[in-house]
């Protein structure tokens, strides 16, 4: 029988961890159970409202509004999902909002207040676009993931029940709206709506390139008893995700794997742009950068009430 410490791991299907779910990457001293069968906005709330696994792909927002209030989780810096986010700002095309100041004063859709995709884009748009988030009216569709005390003067609503955001942006009961990923009217070319900025990569392209930022989405949190018995666990698991994406990596070289018949030509330009490792972990100087960009938001915003340091985030890695 085996002596290792039996961990269980909700995460993304993702590239990067499938050496861990097949079970080619095992961490040292750990047996996983590697769970994927389970949308993000659900595993959040099973870890953070109900404690539910002992490791997690976690959203970075909610993680940071979990730390703050004190709550048992301590993570790693692993990173599993980044994206940027200009591409996700939605506008019915009939609400004549051509630029994004004219989404002031306007009635913006969200999923939730809390995810870290719309996190990004308010600071985004507000720092980047002269686009203060307290001049917008938000309306939102589902509960948080985590229990928050927002701003009284922020203009926040719940849409009736049994509508949709995505519903109302197409037929107009919204002017806009912010998702984390690409909507139903998007997909079905609805031409009801568009992205409010069409030239999305562009604009990427240039905030990274002026920034240094690819805005981190999740980090990976673990239950702070586990930690605080086994403290070599974050060690661990750091050590078992870098090996697990660097396998991903490799098997990216070969381009017959994936049906994409200029896949080759994108992996290199991504790599022009954004260098060899883009989901780079740890905590070095653009990940901190990332992590304290995404903090001010989070106070500005009323995620949270004050500023945490960096390193008081994370659990303490030892790398030879």
């Amino acid at each position: 029988m085996s002596k290792d410490l039996h961990l269980t791991l909700a995460c993304g299907d993702y590239e990067i961890v499938r050496p861990l779910i097949e079970g080619s990457v095992k961490p040292d001293g750990i047996e996983l159970t590697v769970l994927t069968d389970m949308t993000s906005d659900i595993r959040h709330w099973r870890m953070i409202r109900g404690r539910e696994f002992d490791v997690a792909e976690l959203s970075m927002s909610n993680y940071l509004a979990a730390k703050y209030r004190s709550l048992p989780f301590v993570a790693i810096p692993v990173f599993l999902h980044r994206r940027f986010r200009h591409g996700f700002v939605f506008v019915n095309v009939n609400k004549a909002i051509r630029k994004p100041t004219d989404l002031i004063g306007r009635k913006v859709g969200l999923r939730n207040y809390s995810a870290t995709s719309n996190l990004w884009v308010r600071g985004i748009l507000e720092h980047e676009f002269q686009v203060p988030h307290r001049k917008i009216e938000w309306h939102k569709q589902d509960e948080e993931e985590i229990e928050l005390t927002l701003p009284r003067e922020l203009s926040l609503q719940m849409i009736p029940s049994g509508k949709s955001v995505e519903r109302m942006v197409a037929e107009g009961e919204l002017d806009a709206l912010i998702h984390p990923e690409l909507i139903q009217p998007i997909l079905d070319r609805d031409p009801r709506v568009a992205r409010l900025f069409p030239k999305y990569k562009e604009l990427e392209i240039e905030y990274y390139q002026r920034t240094g930022i690819f805005p981190i989405m999740h980090t990976t949190a673990i239950k702070l008893d586990i930690v605080e018995r086994y403290p070599w666990v974050p060690t661990s698991l750091f050590q078992a995700f870098e090996k697990a994406k660097q396998a991903a990596y490799k098997r990216m070289e070969n381009p017959r794997r994936v049906p994409l018949a200029w896949f080759r030509h994108t992996l290199e330009e991504q790599e022009d742009i954004l260098g060899q490792d883009p989901w780079i972990y740890g905590l070095g100087e653009a990940n901190r950068k990332n992590l304290k960009t995404l903090m001010q938001y989070s106070y500005e915003q009323g995620m949270i009430g004050g500023k945490m340091a960096v390193d008081d985030l994370f659990a303490k890695i030892t790398v030879g």
